[in-house]
Formats: C-alpha cells, structure tokens, sequence
C-alpha cells in the first residue's frame, strides 16, 4: 500500500474517472497539473508513486497526448491545459470507436455469412409478446434507454412521472432535444397524490424546469397514472416510435422492478391517445 501526500493527487483521482485513468496516472497527472514542468523523481517524490513505477506512468500519459515529454538530461514532463487534456480525452475516445467501427466491418461478412441463415431459421420461434416488448432493469439501465429516447427523437418526447425525480441523469439528453426542436411534454402527477417527499422533489424539479428548460411544457394530472415512461414520435399511422415504460406496482421496491421498451408504433400510438386525453380533459396547468 502507499499513500500520496494530503496536499497531492490522491484526493483528486475521482476528477479522473472519466478519462479511464490508472490510479497511479490519475494521481500523477493531477499534481502535474500543479507544479508544472518537473522530472520524473521530483515527481515520484512529491506523490508518493515508486520510482520503479514513475516513468511508465509518465510514458503512458505521454502516449495519451496529456502530457509533453521534453528531451534532455534529465527528461522533463509537462501537462497540457486542463482544456486541452478534456479534448484529448474525447479525441481518444473517438479514435478509439473508429478503430473498433473498422474491426467490425471487417467481420461483417464472415459474422453475417456463419449467423445469418441460422438466425432466420431459428426466427420462427420468436413470440409475438418478445417481439412487442423487451425489458431492462429500473435504474441506470432504464435511465441510459431514456437519455438515448430523447437523443433519437425526431418529432416530439412525451412523459409521464410522479415527480421527475430522475430529470438529472437525463438531463444533458433532454438539453440536446430541446437545442434539436424537439417538443418535450411531461405530464406530473397532482401533488395531492404525493407523499411529502415526493412532493418536495416535484416542487424542486418543477422550478428547475421554468428556470432552465422553459421550453418543457407540463401539467398536473387530477388522477393517478396507470404507468410512467417516456415515448416519442408516435404516429397515428402506426408506423414510427418508441416508447419505455412501467406499470404503478407501490408495493415492488425499485431496484427489483424493470421497464418495458417497444418499438411497436400501434403501442406507441396508443400511448399518445391516452396521454392528450389526460393531458386536455384531465389535467391542470398549475396545482392548485
């Protein structure tokens, strides 16, 4: 085991996560980013990290564009701006998928050629209900299919919630709807049909709405909800949308439930049919 010192990286390696940083890069990097140009002792002396370790770690961040090997006797190491390290960062990434985008092509037409025929053989056995819905589990993986809702939506997003509780996780994605067009409704349940909690949470997400995303419309249902998700583009000729979605079980605790997804366009359209009678004939623009 070793520790850096109090006033080094150590503390910061979470503000590295994303990046998919070693611990040891991660602390290196960010006092880095403090003292500037040093060597690789200087270094290893103010993090704690062996010296045995010092120089692949540097090597490494090196080969990862955020770091500047300068030559000479000794070498000096030297950190890109923060800016220039995030953007670095995507560069990889993207570099990265292109990469693992090429080694796919190139096994698409062995993978199709061996799986295809047997998968269309196989296909006959499929139920009409799998081909209706699939499920995921409540939580990050429902959560990932909404930020990828509103992301994919051409036309319109509309949902239904207790109290939006979860607009954070899915928020950047619901920013970029709005930036693209996209018109976003959300109906509410009432709060007179919220606990105290609930209800606190609603208030508090409801603000942040008019303050940073005016243009969400929404309103407050009179009744309760049968079931909450989000769909978009609905089609009344059946033929376009999606939709995510789970039933009102009060009595399930939310890590043993799981939402719905179909790509269904008469489901999806059924949905927007419920959601305008809701929203026109049972619903309020403000609680009252």
């Amino acid at each position: 085991m070793w520790a850096a010192p109090e006033s080094g990286g150590m503390s910061d390696v979470g503000l590295f996560e994303t990046l998919e940083l070693t611990e040891y890069e991660a602390t290196a990097l960010a006092e880095l980013l403090r003292l500037g140009r040093t060597t690789a002792p200087n270094l290893a002396e103010a993090t704690g990290i062996p010296k045995a370790r010092i120089y692949g770690v540097l090597d490494s961040l090196g080969d990862q564009g955020y770091v500047k090997i300068i030559p000479g006797r000794p070498k000096e190491y030297q950190p890109r701006s923060p800016e220039a390290i995030l953007e670095r960062a995507k560069e990889n990434k993207r570099q990265e998928f292109e990469s693992f985008e090429r080694d796919v092509d190139g096994q698409r037409e062995e993978f199709l050629a061996r799986f295809g025929p047997a998968f269309e053989r196989g296909g006959d056995e499929i139920t009409p209900a799998e081909e209706l819905f699939y499920v995921v589990d409540v939580g990050e993986p429902s959560e990932s299919e909404t930020r990828r809702l509103y992301h994919e939506a051409d036309r319109a997003v509309y949902v239904l919630t207790k109290s939006f509780e979860y607009l954070e996780s899915v928020e950047p994605a619901l920013e970029d709807a709005l930036d693209r067009g996209i018109g976003v409704r959300a109906l509410f349940h009432h709060p007179d049909l919220l606990d105290d909690e609930e209800r606190r949470i609603q208030e508090r997400i409801v603000d942040r709405l008019r303050a940073d995303h005016a243009g969400v419309e929404f309103r407050f249902s009179e009744g309760r909800l049968p079931w909450r998700g989000t769909f978009t583009d609905p089609s009344m000729e059946y033929d376009d949308g999606e939709a995510i979605f789970l039933v009102e079980e009060p009595d399930v605790p939310n890590h043993m439930r799981q939402a719905a997804i179909t790509e269904n366009g008469s489901f999806v359209a059924g949905f927007k049919r419920y959601f305008d009678l809701v929203w026109d004939h049972e619903s309020a623009a403000e609680p009252t």
